[in-house]
């Protein structure tokens, strides 16, 4: 638990400053076709080269795919983990493409390009950041986003060129504020010494209504542009997801609550207090509210908050790659660590606490298991010990 101020020294080192100043900008990180050949002439609705699109944020656009597993390691390739290194320097681009300077960071793995086998084409409208609002139409409410048109708008285009088979949504995040409470919790752990839990679950219940209708009209919205396409409710399929626990309950974390190493190694910095909230009831909580607005609103739902159980930061089914350990989809994490304080010079800070990699190969493995599934809601997991061919849906 905490430990009281009397009893322990502040620490106000270097460190402590510089990763509360890296947590302080974490999002939960537009037409992004993510095949590189033109667009084919505009076809009838239901007709031509299928298509499945992805839009909502950082969770589905594929913010940390840079990363296999996570490593303190600071030169070169950091003990393998670091796709964007070229040998000679780090070129993010290669994983990002253009979408790394405007920051919407969709990545060369992303959940929809990890699902190669659901529809011809893969097209990635999902942008790091982006709120409800930034999916409605802009004739609707509708507000453009880092440069680009709100993601309904870019979808109608779509629409009308291609043969949309399934649309896939991730969005309510941003709306409910998780980053605010990252940040709060990590706070909380490095200089104050108290759980975050406590005052944040009333902010997230404070949020959850205005939320949650708007994830609801998110989807109204998808609805209307399909229908205005010409697009028949048969004709295609609508799928929204909730969220994995980037973190493990305490009885799994591998570094003890006390001491340097959850902020120094593992980039867990969190009390077990607020690790147990943040996996066993804030996640939990959030994917109930996101299948109750499916359920309202007729659409599939994809439940992900177990999705990365046993592959979490710190947790004790996994371990950090070393010079002399390579990664591995096996044993690495399937997230991205807390990316601050002595690890600063890694990354960006918004690819912190999201599917890395190997999750987002996950992700796609589950995306392509839910498109087999014509009807219903599924849990999708993970089988300990092996890679994202492992995955499997559970009935809900």
């Amino acid at each position: 638990m905490p430990e009281s101020s009397s009893s322990i020294t502040r620490r106000t080192t270097r460190f402590t400053r510089r990763l509360l100043a890296a947590v302080l900008a974490l999002p939960l990180s537009a037409v992004g076709l993510v095949v590189g050949a033109a667009a084919p002439a505009r076809a009838a609705a239901g007709t031509g080269t299928t298509a499945s699109v992805t839009l909502g944020d950082s969770y589905i656009s594929g913010e940390a795919g840079r990363w296999k597993g996570n490593s303190v390691a600071t030169g070169g390739n950091r003990a393998g983990t670091d796709r964007s290194w070229t040998g000679s320097g780090y070129d993010p681009s290669r994983i990002y493409g253009s979408t790394y300077a405007s920051g919407c960071d969709r990545s060369d793995v992303a959940e929809v390009r990890s699902a190669p086998t659901v529809a011809q084409t893969q097209i990635n409208l999902a942008c790091s950041g982006a709120v409800a609002a930034n999916v409605y139409r802009a004739a609707n409410g509708g507000q453009s986003f880092k440069g680009e048109a709100p993601q309904a708008d870019q979808l109608a285009a779509v629409a009308a060129q291609y043969n949309v088979k399934l649309i896939t949504l991730s969005i309510g995040g941003n709306d409910l504020g998780f980053s605010d409470v990252i940040e709060t919790c990590v706070k909380d752990y490095l200089v104050w010494y108290s759980y975050c839990h406590d005052d944040q679950q009333g902010e997230i219940d404070s949020r959850m209504p205005g939320a949650m209708a708007g994830v609801g009209k998110a989807l109204d919205e998808i609805r209307a542009v399909m229908t205005n396409a010409g697009y028949r409710a048969g004709d295609y399929r609508i799928v929204l997801q909730s969220y994995p626990s980037p973190i493990p309950r305490s009885a799994e974390m591998r570094y003890s609550e006390s001491g340097w190493t959850r902020s120094n190694t593992g980039g867990c910095p969190f009390w077990d207090g607020d690790a147990d909230w943040a996996r066993d009831s804030l996640v939990p909580q959030i994917s109930g509210e996101l299948g109750k607005v499916a359920a309202a609103k007729g659409v599939q739902f994809m439940d992900l908050a177990d999705m990365l159980q046993g592959r979490e930061v710190c947790s004790t089914a996994t371990r950090q790659p070393t010079s002399t350990s390579a990664p591995s989809a096996t044993t690495s994490e399937w997230a991205r660590f807390v990316d601050g304080g002595l690890n600063s010079s890694q990354g960006t800070v918004q690819e912190s606490m999201h599917p890395n990699y190997y999750g987002q190969q996950a992700l796609g493995q589950c995306l392509t298991l839910m498109y087999a599934r014509p009807s219903g809601d599924y849990a999708c997991r993970n089988t300990a010990g092996r890679d994202a061919s492992g995955m499997y849906l559970v009935a809900e």
